[in-house]
């Protein structure tokens, strides 16, 4: 969850003349120099499937976490296509033990007959093997389609020590095997075989590419195969995953079926089961047929006390960035809005409002079939079709205006918020004009912040310290110019399992929400918040990590963009001092110790080691060398991984809610990696 980070002119190419044109030149007789050392012999031609291997990153994105998932992402949406076509009911995905991952479809299966173009070859190893190459290119064959490039299932294969493609098709059984991209050896009819058609890939990610620990989580993919589910309510996809896989792994069975017929209103329901909802009902429907060109499926809903989110899809393919689909939701949601502010009488109150207002708040699942969309980028993380801002805007404009119509109630509730939000946005603009200076006056900081004399935001830092002895000695190591110290007595409240009157009446959070003036939840502002690091800093031994992680759970679930934002980190004070003569060492645990013990002093030396019991026991001077000073410091920051949002979600419920029984099944299943510690201790 966290990582450490340590704190032209142009000239003119023609010189102001007139670039003219002239001949090329005529090679010379003799051989390149050696001198310049650039001759044909330097230039390559990557043939095949070799520069997906040689630069995986310009196909899938990269080579971590991610970019491995998406091998399964190219392979599924095969299979979805079949299946938005009409030609396949079910889809089977198989994680095994020994890392191999299994899909399969009832399809049409991939043509094996030799290609027109190819004759030697079949069409099976030409898709497998040849970039761009596949049948999406037009809508002769898939009306709409999450595969279009013709690189995917050839870029898994290519990244793959191991892929085996078998094919029903005509009540015949063909089978060929690959080994990074490379055929080993020609397609194998396997004979005759019933009740059963499409197309089964079982394929392994290669290790020289994605290193040696390269493996697949089983939550991942079951999450990823369920959103396909939601995402077309005529497919089945069944789910299979070896037990051993799963051990300490909650929420994830070792068999499933995904079938939502409800679709993204099903999708949005389970998202948002737990908040409060501005109005009841979620807003959804359907424009087009799924599968068709130009097809249109939403589900909206505004929380109350939660950050919105904006879930959008593209002919199955998930875009975490966006793009011309979404903009068409906010335009048609903002357009009625307005609309339904003009019939309720309140217009010109209305006037000011944004999208962005709209959006505060707002839960959305948005699910587009387009013919031909354009993305930006291999991984097709943003849409980039004009074309699908008007149809998502007219398909949901209409029904959006009836659906406020016909729940007036529901809409004015719904427009009183809007408005609220509105109202805010204007008076955060008029404050800002405001210098930090003249606004900290009006504030009613806690009493025992020790503030810094910095006025700016930038550069200005907020140490959290654990209770009024570190707080003093951080007090006198600190730089008072940009640095302020917020002494927290003893634990702070676990906002995961508190009640929402509980975690507003208690007094320390009051007093850190106060000190770092930016609000939480929708109303958090990041250009009121006063300092640009807040740095935990707590005792480096059981109770500092415990209080640390209340302090975590407390910014994740209250000041979530406080973190996207990259304000947040953790201090790493020593545990440890060690001297000899006038050489004096710290250490952070106790694996630091033993190494700079070898590394650091002879063996023969007798080392004063010395373990400090907390930062109020150390020196204002330690205080400062070790941990506080930005020259000699380490920092840690603290950020949310992008692709496993829902995964960390998961995570903090499961370790710091309400459920004790969650947390003790997480000890129970991790108790051999604490019985060392705990033997120390």
């Amino acid at each position: 969850m966290s990582k450490p980070q340590k704190t032209n002119d142009k000239d003119d190419f023609f010189g102001g003349a007139t670039p003219k044109v002239v001949a090329p030149a005529k090679a010379p007789a003799r051989a390149a120099s050696a001198e310049d050392g650039y001759t044909a012999a330097d230039i390559e031609v990557l043939e095949g499937l070799e520069p997906v291997r040689r630069r995986p990153g310009m196909y899938i994105g990269g080579t971590d976490e991610k970019a491995l998932h998406h091998l399964f992402a190219e392979v599924i949406d095969n299979s979805m296509d079949e299946a938005l076509a009409g030609h396949a009911s079910f889809i089977d995905v198989e994680l095994a033990a020994d890392g191999y991952l299994t899909v399969s479809d009832n399809g049409r299966g991939i043509p094996v007959d030799p290609h027109p173009k190819f004759p030697k070859k079949s069409a099976l190893e030409v898709i497998m093997c040849t970039l761009h190459a596949g049948g999406k290119f037009d809508s002769k064959v898939y009306e709409t389609s999450g595969g279009l490039h013709g690189v995917g299932v050839s870029v898994v294969n290519a990244l793959s020590s191991l892929l085996e493609v078998e094919v029903a098709r005509n009540q015949q059984l063909f089978k060929m095997t690959f080994a990074r991209g490379i055929p080993q050896g020609n397609i194998v009819d396997l004979g005759k075989v019933h009740n059963r058609r499409g197309t089964r890939i079982r394929f392994k990610p290669d290790t020289e590419i994605f290193g040696a620990k390269a493996a697949f989580k089983p939550q991942r993919l079951f999450k990823m195969a369920r959103s396909k589910a939601y995402l077309f309510g005529g497919v089945k996809i069944r789910w299979r995953c070896d037990p051993e896989l799963l051990k300490g792994i909650e929420g994830v069975p070792a068999e499933d079926e995904f079938h939502f017929p409800g679709g993204l209103k099903d999708f949005l329901g389970a998202a948002i089961h737990n908040d409060t909802l501005v109005h009841p009902d979620i807003f959804s429907g359907k424009s087009g047929r799924n599968g068709a060109h130009g097809a249109c499926e939403w589900a909206v809903a505004w929380t109350a006390d939660a950050d919105g989110f904006m879930s959008s899809y593209t002919n199955t393919v998930p875009t975490p960035d966006g793009g011309t689909h979404e903009a068409g939701m906010r335009s048609a949601l903002l357009r009625g809005l307005k609309d339904h502010a003009e019939r309720a009488g309140q217009g010109k109150r209305s006037s000011s409002i944004t999208s962005e207002d709209v959006m505060v708040g707002a839960a959305v699942m948005l699910s587009v079939f387009v013919r031909e969309p354009e993305f930006q980028g291999q991984t097709k993380d943003r849409l980039a079709t004009a074309e699908a801002q008007k149809i998502v805007e007219q398909a949901i404009k209409d029904p959006f205006d009836h659906w406020l119509s016909g729940n007036p109630v529901q809409a004015n509730k719904l427009l009183e918020f809007v408005l609220e939000r509105a109202d805010d946005r204007l008076r955060r603009r008029a404050e800002k004009e405001t210098s930090r200076k003249t606004a900290v006056k009006k504030l009613r900081l806690p009493g025992k912040l020790a503030d810094c004399t910095n006025t700016a935001t930038e550069g200005s830092e907020l140490f959290l310290v654990e209770g009024d002895s570190a707080g003093g000695s951080a007090k006198q190591a600190r730089d008072r110019k940009t640095q302020a110290i917020l002494p927290l007595r003893g634990k702070i409240l676990n906002v995961a399992s508190a009640t929402k009157d509980k975690i507003t009446a208690n007094q320390q959070i009051s007093d850190l929400l106060q000190a770092m003036g930016c609000g939480t939840g929708a109303s958090y502002r990041e250009e009121d918040l006063r300092y640009s690091r807040i740095i935990i800093m707590t005792d480096a031994d059981v109770d500092g990590a415990h209080i640390a992680s209340l302090l975590i759970t407390f910014f994740y679930r209250q000041t979530p963009k406080l973190i996207d934002e990259g304000h947040l980190y953790l201090a790493v004070p020593p545990l440890y001092r060690m001297t000899h003569g006038s050489k004096t060492i710290y250490a952070r645990d106790e694996a630091h110790r033993d190494a700079l013990l070898k590394s650091e002093f002879n063996a023969n030396a007798k080392v004063e080691i010395g373990r400090f019991k907390g930062l109020g026991e150390m020196m204002p001077a330690q205080l400062k060398e070790t941990t506080m000073d930005p020259s000699k410091r380490t920092l840690l920051r603290v950020v949310l991984m992008a692709e496993d949002r829902e995964g960390t979600a998961d995570s903090v419920e499961r370790l710091m809610g309400s459920k004790a029984e969650a947390r003790f099944a997480f000890i129970s299943d991790k108790a051999e990696f604490a019985s060392e510690d705990l033997l120390d201790v």
